[in-house]
């Protein structure tokens, strides 16, 4: 979601310019040029310990300057983390990309933002913003600077206060709205998963064209698949990809010409630096550190998983992880005997900001279009992980 929303955090970096075009006149030189700052070559950091509690990080995206005074950068929240209260001197625009999240303004009631929602913070208004107790949060910060100073940061949210805003907070409804629903293209992917992983090839065929036909791009189509071979198979990969391309063929005879998609536009690391960012996202994925008796007896599976799957695979940014992991739950849904994995990524479905609600539609869908024994342990292993995560309340 990060891509399109961009478009909206230029508007609003337009808002905080000021005369410095006029001041410094039309001279051609090199800071009147357009400059792109291409994807993945910005570091990302950890939130301070000084100005936010849990576990956040920071993609700096550029720095305020004469010509546009505000700075750009996505901040991830993982459940339970927030920001100290603060302001800013010019104000601040906020852009939900992902996951749910809580804001509140002092004195005022906490409220809910969702993707798509833009916050407006006012200069040296005070407030706090970041994820609810159960879900993560991405947002993209748009922030003006006055005097090279952007935020001023004050005392920490105390537990009682950010446990009084995460019960008050709207609780998501029994039904659905549109808006709550997954999207057509999200509906497709756990069948394509789950049909690939039953190498049930007709149905594979059907559903690559529902998906399709619902926007889902032919580069999101085949990363999926690619995805996929790390838990069901290389087989099944080739096998999938192969019916993609037939599927693909099939559809430019009929005159559709689907939507290419695109490739991945950050830079995947390597060696030391791609070990570590594997393990930080496979930590996020995972809620906690994945360690244990087997990887002790089996180290080399677990570097296996931080280098590869979660280092070069899910650093590919051309499909978002709720969608990698919609993929993930219905491949598994339709493998027998890995009933303990499907129910970690149920959670770990969650905790990328999916809904109860979205995973419910999940097992209908494999009710009605999949397969019954898919939909049921899918069903078995979101009502264990609800149960779960209540019992903790």
């Amino acid at each position: 979601m990060k891509k399109p929303l961009f478009g909206v955090a230029v508007c609003a970096a337009a808002l905080f310019m000021g005369c410095a075009a006029a001041q410094h006149g039309a001279a051609n030189s090199a800071a009147d040029a357009q400059q792109i700052i291409r994807a993945g070559t910005q570091a990302s950091t950890a939130g301070s310990v000084d100005s936010f509690t849990g576990q956040v990080r920071v993609e700096r995206l550029s720095s305020a300057s004469d010509d546009i005074n505000a700075s750009t950068a996505y901040v991830t929240f993982e459940p339970g983390a927030h920001s100290a209260w603060h302001t800013h001197p010019r104000g601040q625009f906020l852009i939900v990309t992902a996951g749910v999240g809580l804001t509140q303004e002092w004195g005022k009631p906490v409220q809910e933002i969702r993707p798509g929602d833009v916050v407006r913070c006012p200069p040296n208004v005070k407030h706090w913003h970041g994820a609810t107790p159960t879900s993560a949060m991405t947002h993209l910060a748009v922030t003006g600077s006055a005097e090279g100073k952007s935020v001023i940061w004050m005392e920490k949210v105390t537990d009682e206060q950010y446990g009084a805003a995460g019960a008050a907070a709207p609780q998501e409804p029994k039904a659905m709205t549109a808006e709550q629903a997954l999207p057509a293209k999200q509906q497709a992917i756990p069948l394509i998963a789950s049909f690939m992983a039953a190498s049930d090839m007709p149905k594979l065929n059907a559903a690559l064209n529902q998906g399709l036909d619902a926007g889902l791009a032919i580069s999101e189509a085949k990363e999926i698949l690619v995805q996929l071979y790390a838990y069901v198979g290389f087989p099944r990969s080739l096998n999938a990809l192969g019916e993609l391309l037939k599927v693909v063929e099939a559809r430019k005879q009929r005159g559709i010409q689907d939507a290419p998609g695109r490739e991945p536009s950050r830079a995947i690391p390597t060696g030391d630096e791609l070990v570590a960012i594997g393990t930080a996202n496979q930590t996020k994925i995972s809620g906690a550190p994945v360690q244990g008796p087997l990887f002790d007896f089996a180290p080399v599976i677990n570097r296996y998983l931080q280098a590869h799957l979660f280092g070069d695979i899910f650093e590919r940014d051309n499909l978002d992880w709720q969608s990698r992991e919609l993929a993930t739950v219905g491949a598994l849904a339709a493998t027998p005997g890995v009933e303990p994995q499907l129910r970690s990524h149920m959670a770990a479905s969650m905790r990328v900001g999916l809904t109860a609600g979205q995973l419910r539609q999940l097992t209908e869908l494999l009710a009605a279009r999949g397969d019954a024994d898919a939909a049921n342990r899918a069903t078995e292993a979101l009502t264990q992980v609800l149960s779960a995560t209540k019992g903790k309340e």
